[in-house]
């Protein structure tokens, strides 16, 4: 009797603690949440992670999740399936993609094309699913894939999901170009097909539709305590499986040129101590390394209580990143007894004129002193 292969979702939804398993039954609006890179990579990513929870904790939807196959010799020959329930991307009201990397605007076309979907927004009919984007590279600039999206959330995704979702639910009510004027109203999201960009010598302007702003701001969360960003699902095949990530902080204030983290997510905002700590006990349940994540980790105003608290309770930690010039001996000292044996330093620059240059705010006898403690 020939031995039947499990398929690769099955694979994982025997692996994942922490999937979120909705009945189709109940009439709830259906998310498609797609990361446009493999499982990996997309299962390590803090956003994703979070919208899937942000989504799957209200009563009226349905959010499953999607990924790009990793062998490239069959994608867009079959059909991508949901990792819950193996249902094909036609199935759900709305495409929701979270791209956090311009090189995962490639995927794109294959995406689309495994689920019979017109790439470009004006070629959809009104049975075709809504297509959202959202992540980092959406709200950097969304003009690169401004005709695939029907909608770009501008911005972050706990203060731009309620009222949107919320606005969605009409999507069976309404014309879609109704829908999408009256989505257009709310703050952070943006509607591509209401703005014709102009390109000129001098930059960009727009004509705008008579019923929409102008000008769409970006919206943050004001208050991080309010929200909490960690590992919801947790499964070894992904990037850092052995771990429970925790979001330390957002955004970051020292202002290094070529970093987008420390423009877009102004302005920088910490987590308290005690709701950090109530996160690091949800992880610690699963795992027993804490993953710490923020721009610069040292430097978090509670650090060392962070750290001395996640031993307390028998943990060992990692790190995302370190300024050379936020460490201590103390700070290191805990590392080490938590289980951290390395750490990657990041001069940037081989000289102090291109440091100078890029904001980078390090001297050479910083970084040589730095390395001994």
């Amino acid at each position: 009797m020939a031995k039947r292969i499990s398929s690769p979702n099955q694979q994982r939804r025997g692996e994942e603690i922490g999937t979120v398993y909705h009945s189709w039954q109940e009439g709830r609006y259906r998310i498609a949440l797609v990361y446009p890179n493999g499982y990996q990579q997309g299962m390590g990513n803090l956003g994703f992670q979070t919208v899937y929870h942000l989504i799957n904790q209200r009563d009226d939807c349905l959010c499953e999740r999607f990924f790009v196959p990793q062998d490239t010799a069959n994608q867009g020959s079959t059909p991508l399936l949901s990792v819950e329930s193996d249902r094909p991307l036609r199935d759900f009201d709305l495409l929701a993609l979270s791209i956090s990397f311009e090189n995962d605007y490639l995927h794109l076309p294959s995406i689309f094309a495994a689920a019979n979907i017109p790439l470009l927004a004006e070629q959809r009919q009104p049975q075709d699913p809504l297509v959202l984007l959202g992540g980092v590279c959406a709200f950097i600039n969304p003009e690169p894939v401004a005709e695939i999206a029907d909608l770009v959330a501008v911005g972050e995704a706990e203060p731009i999901l309620p009222a949107l979702l919320t606005g969605l639910q009409q999507a069976s009510l309404l014309p879609r170009h109704e829908l999408l004027l009256a989505l257009a109203q709310l703050p952070g999201v943006y509607v591509p097909r209401f703005y014709q960009p102009n390109y000129g010598a001098t930059g960009i302007t727009y004509q705008h539709h008579s019923g929409v702003t102008p000008t769409i701001k970006r919206q943050y969360l004001h208050d991080l305590d309010s929200s909490a960003s960690r590992t919801f699902i947790q499964s070894q095949s992904a990037e850092f499986g052995h771990m429970a990530l925790v979001e330390v902080s957002r955004g970051c204030s020292r202002g290094c040129r070529f970093c987008a983290a420390g423009f877009v997510y102004q302005p920088p905002r910490e987590r308290s101590l005690e709701n950090l700590l109530q996160q690091v006990d949800s992880g610690l349940c699963q795992r027993n390394r804490i993953g710490l994540v923020a721009a610069a980790v040292a430097d978090y105003s509670q650090v060392v209580p962070l750290q001395q608290g996640i031993i307390a309770r028998g943990g060992d930690i990692s790190v995302s990143s370190l300024r050379l010039d936020a460490i201590d001996v103390q700070t290191v000292a805990l590392l080490a007894q938590a289980g951290h044996n390395s750490v990657a330093i990041a001069p940037e620059a081989g000289s102090q004129r291109l440091r100078d240059v890029i904001n980078k705010g390090l001297s050479e006898e910083q970084i040589l002193s730095l390395i001994h403690i």
